[in-house]
């Protein structure tokens, strides 16, 4: 059975990038545009991997990470933030979060990422 990435990301563009360069390394995806389809769509689905943007309206991707690993059934599930932020990483990390990739994404980094967190 494949791996499951959950891709959490507001802009559709980068949403739709970062999912076809995921599922190119053989993961299955699921993708929320929000925070709280992102919340919702954890608890459901309960993916392998989440990757989390940071920027996102309502709700950061910081304090949906906190909310995401309170959920007992997802407390274990790693985090990697996603963002154009370059000083995030400690509040990242205390958020919960395993590691951090920054904006733009490059392939060779997101599938070093991918497969040191879901494999």
């Amino acid at each position: 059975m494949k791996k499951l990435v959950l891709v959490v990301e507001d802009y559709e563009d980068t949403r739709t990038l970062l999912k076809f360069m995921i599922e190119n390394l053989g993961y299955s995806v699921i993708e929320a545009a929000g925070p709280y389809e992102a919340i919702d769509k954890a608890a459901e689905f309960l993916p392998d991997l989440i990757l989390m943007d940071i920027g996102m309206p309502l709700l950061d991707g910081l304090s949906v990470a906190e909310l995401i690993k309170d959920e007992k059934t997802n407390s274990h599930v790693p985090i990697i933030a996603v963002t154009a932020f370059s000083d995030i990483k400690a509040e990242a990390l205390k958020a919960g979060c395993s590691d951090v990739i920054y904006k733009p994404v490059q392939p060779d980094q997101l599938r070093e990422m991918i497969e040191r967190y879901a494999a």
